[in-house]
This record gives structure tokens, C-alpha cells and sequence, in this order.
């Protein structure tokens, strides 16, 4: 963005969107509600694992059956599953185990020996609401990014409108500023008119120091003018982020308020309101994700009750060997890689099964029920907050329609009082000159004219205020700030 020193509003609008802490801190938030939701999510993304361990040892023994008076061992354990939860709650894990022993024993009928166990586990909780509360987490984190995006949203909402406010204040202050600026030179062109009607002997030294305390006024009342529009513009400095190019004091505006605004029914707009507001929005998404919660904690509060049940299966194999016993001589049928220990695990040559129940019940249930009333409360509390937003929300969008309505006829009556101010102090003028009025009188009309000018300025932005935060409230239904006419 160039550093003008004049500044459309678009362009003040864009630039604070782009360097606002708190839009920047909102979408921070957006971002980190997203990275919960992705986190929850993963809750239920297959996870594989490995695991290999190997032991090699040597045991003194005692014993003829040990068969070997130092039992070497060399054992290799690997492992490897697939985990996953549903989001009804099912958890199940497939898994495959080996283990591969060599040993020096005398009584060992296979060396190296592969033993393998597979097995397909299944655990489905029935009575902790299934996905009620199995989604708890991923459900209420979707709900709390939805809130933080429209929030967002409503960030930058408020931002263009905080930037169109403080646009049309700065413009009412230029206009005050000039008025001033005005009356001040005119104050000092008939301070010098009066000096020299008493040189003449026209008028007398009382009328010259009225005039010359009505300068001196002006001059304070300028000083004060020129002071309040640089705090206006500083004001717009530090909303939009920038200052303006060096040789430049201050921002001037360059887009005009709207002469009229239509106003229609205003029951439409808090129509609209309730129904667009972001805020609102927000509000109810967070009401959501607490009511996910609660009734998740509804079903957690009862003693649990798992179903279990798996499939297995088991293989064997290895090198034989003979194996002395006495004066016999013994030797295994069982023989097989270690790729025939894991196929008869896989197939299921030697099968196995399990099912059964596990009931869990915490005596008194204080710890499930204590929750769940402190969630059901926490529910209560969002629905009002958002009741008593919608009442605020209401009455903000009824005075802005207020102000739109009596708009056309403030500015009108505003204008009037300056065309009449601007008359009468013709008129006393022209008096004054004729000799039928006084210094006094003329300083007075001049104050009042000022005093229109201010309120003419402040009748002219008004409207463009309460049009700006109309569109705040009803985030952009009421019109966007592109229908500004610019250009001066």
C-alpha cells in the first residue's frame, strides 16, 4: 500500500486488515481450533506398531532336566499390530507375535524353535452412549472451530467498521478544522475592519476589544481544532498500522459521507441480525459443543459395561533334533520355517476364541454425576450468554436504525441552521457597517455560525457511522463499505 497522505476508505480498511493484531490473534485462534479438530480426529486414524526384542543369556543349572549344566539361551521376540478406534467406540487390535528360542539344552526337540500367536481383539463399551461419547472430543472441537472461524469473521467485521467510524471522524474533524480555520481569519479581518472604524472615530474602543477577544478565541478554540484532528488521524495511524509518507503530518481523507442512506423496516435488520450476526453464531456453535459434552456425560455417569471378544490363532515350528532320554531316543514330527509358524497362526491351524464381560461400577457414581451436572450447567450459562446477546444485539440494531431514519431529516435541519446562521451574520454585518449594531453582536452571530458548521459536520458523519456499525452488527447485510462513493 502506497503511504499517501491521502487515504481512500478502501484502502484504510485494507491495510488495517492486513497489520491488525486482533484480526491476526483471531485467525491465531481460528488456526489453533483447526489444529484441535485435527487432533481429535486422529483419535481415530489405524495405528500400526512393531516391536522386536532379543535376550541372550546363560543360566548355571542344578538340574538333569535343564539338560545342560550351563543352559545357554538366545531368544528373539517380535511383534507387530494394528490398532483402531471407531467412532461408536469399538476398539479393535490385530496383532502378530513371534518369538524364535535357540538353546544348547539337551531336551530341546526344536532348535531354533518359532512359536507365533495372532490375534484379532475387539472391545465394544455398551453403555457409555457409543458415539455419543466416543466422538465427544472430535464432535466438540468441530463445533469450537466453527466458533473460532466466526469470530474470525467478526473480527475483521469490526475492524472495517472501528476503520469507517474513525474514517468519518477525522473527515467531520477536517471540516471543523477549516470552519475554524475560517472563522479565526475572518475574526482577524474584522478585528482589523474595527481598528481601523476607530481610527475614523466610527465606533469606539469597547467594540475593538470585543473584536480582539473574539480573535483571540478563535485562535485558542483553532489551536484546540488542529489538536483534536491530529489525535483523530493518529487514531487512524495506529488502527490501520501505518504512518504516512515522511514530509506528511497526518492522514487526510479523501472519500465523502453519503448524502442519504435508505432506511427500510428496521424489523428486518434485526432480522437479519439475529440471523447473520457472527457473534451470534459463535455463540451458538460454542452452545453445541457444550451440549456434546453433556450428553456424552449423561452415559458416563453409569457403572460401564465392556464386551470382549477375540479370534486367535497359534503356529509352530523348527529345525528338530533327537533327544536322548535314558537308553531312548526321542525325536519331535513337529518341523516348519518360521513362514509355517506364521501362516498356521494366520490360517488359524490351531485356533483359539475368547468372550466375555467387564462391568465396572464406582460406588456412589459421585465422580460421573458430579460431571455431568457441572456440564448441564455449563450448557445453561452459554444459552443465556447468547439470550442476553441477542437482547444487546437487538437494541444496538434498533438505534442504529434510529439514527438512519432521523438521518436525512438531522442533516436537512442541520443545514438549515447553517444557512440561517450564515444569513444573520450577513445581516448583522451589513449592520454593523450602518452603524445599527455592535462589535459584541456580530462576534456573537459569528460564534453561533461556528457552532452550526460543527454540528452540520457532525449531522453529515452520523449517519455514515450508523450505517458503518449496521453493517458491524448485521455482518454485511446491510450493504458493504465498497458503496461509499469515493473521490473528492
Amino acid at each position: 500500500l502506497r503511504k499517501s497522505h491521502r487515504h481512500p476508505l478502501r484502502t484504510a480498511v485494507e491495510a488495517a486488515s492486513a497489520t491488525s493484531p486482533s484480526v491476526r490473534a483471531a485467525a491465531a485462534v481460528y488456526d489453533a481450533a483447526r489444529g484441535a479438530t485435527r487432533r481429535e480426529g486422529g483419535w481415530f486414524d489405524p495405528v500400526l506398531t512393531f516391536g522386536w526384542d532379543y535376550v541372550d543369556q546363560k543360566l548355571p543349572s542344578a538340574s538333569f532336566f535343564a539338560g545342560a549344566d550351563v543352559l545357554h539361551t538366545a531368544q528373539g521376540t517380535g511383534e507387530a499390530g494394528l490398532h483402531w478406534a471407531s467412532p461408536i467406540g469399538t476398539s479393535i487390535s490385530a496383532s502378530l507375535g513371534a518369538v524364535k528360542l535357540t538353546t544348547n539344552s539337551g531336551f530341546a526337540f526344536l532348535t531354533p524353535q518359532y512359536t507365533t500367536t495372532g490375534s484379532l481383539t475387539l472391545r465394544q463399551p455398551l453403555l457409555r452412549g457409543f458415539h455419543l461419547s466416543a466422538r465427544k472430543g472430535l464432535a466438540g472441537a468441530e463445533f469450537f472451530e466453527t466458533s473460532a472461524y466466526e469470530r474470525y469473521q467478526q473480527e475483521l467485521l469490526t475492524l472495517q467498521g472501528t476503520v469507517e467510524q474513525v474514517y468519518w471522524d477525522l473527515y467531520a474533524g477536517e471540516r471543523d478544522y477549516a470552519v475554524q480555520r475560517l472563522t479565526r481569519d475572518r475574526a482577524a479581518a474584522f478585528l482589523h475592519e474595527t481598528e481601523l472604524r476607530a481610527k475614523s472615530g466610527s465606533v469606539g474602543p469597547g467594540q475593538v476589544a470585543n473584536a480582539a477577544s473574539f480573535l483571540a478565541d478563535q485562535e485558542n478554540l483553532l489551536l484546540d481544532r488542529e489538536e483534536a484532528l491530529d489525535g483523530l488521524a493518529e487514531h487512524l495511524v495506529q488502527v490501520i498500522g501505518f504512518r504516512p509518507d515522511q514530509g506528511s503530518t497526518r492522514f487526510k481523507t479523501v472519500d465523502q459521507p453519503p448524502d442519504t442512506i435508505a432506511m427500510e423496516d428496521p424489523d428486518r435488520w434485526v432480522r437479519e441480525a439475529l440471523a447473520r450476526n457472527r457473534d451470534l453464531q459463535a455463540m451458538q456453535a460454542e452452545i453445541e459443543a457444550r451440549r456434546v459434552y453433556a450428553r456424552a456425560a449423561t452415559w458416563e455417569a453409569l457403572p460401564s459395561l465392556d464386551l470382549i471378544g477375540s479370534l486367535g490363532g497359534n503356529g509352530l515350528g523348527g529345525d528338530p533334533r533327537s533327544v536322548v532320554f535314558g537308553n531312548d531316543t526321542l525325536r519331535t514330527n513337529v518341523t516348519g520355517s518360521f513362514s509355517d509358524a506364521v501362516r498356521q497362526a494366520v490360517n488359524r491351524d490351531y485356533p483359539s476364541w475368547r468372550v466375555g464381560l467387564e462391568l465396572s461400577v464406582p460406588l456412589g457414581l459421585r465422580t460421573g454425576l458430579g460431571e455431568e451436572d457441572r456440564l448441564d450447567a455449563e450448557v445453561v450459562i452459554a444459552e443465556q450468554r447468547y439470550a442476553q446477546a441477542t437482547r444487546i444485539l437487538e437494541e444496538e440494531v434498533r438505534a442504529r436504525c434510529r439514527e438512519l431514519v432521523n438521518g436525512q431529516r438531522r442533516l436537512t435541519a442541520a443545514r438549515a441552521s447553517v444557512d440561517a446562521a450564515r444569513e444573520q451574520v450577513r445581516i448583522v454585518r451589513i449592520e454593523y457597517q450602518n452603524g445599527r449594531s455592535t462589535a459584541f453582536e456580530l462576534v456573537r452571530v459569528g460564534a453561533d455560525f461556528a457552532v452550526a458548521e460543527q454540528r452540520y459536520s457532525q449531522a453529515l458523519v452520523r449517519s455514515a457511522k450508523a450505517a458503518a456499525s449496521l453493517r458491524q452488527l448485521t455482518s454485511g447485510a446491510f450493504g458493504s463499505a465498497d458503496r461509499t462513493p469515493s473521490g473528492m
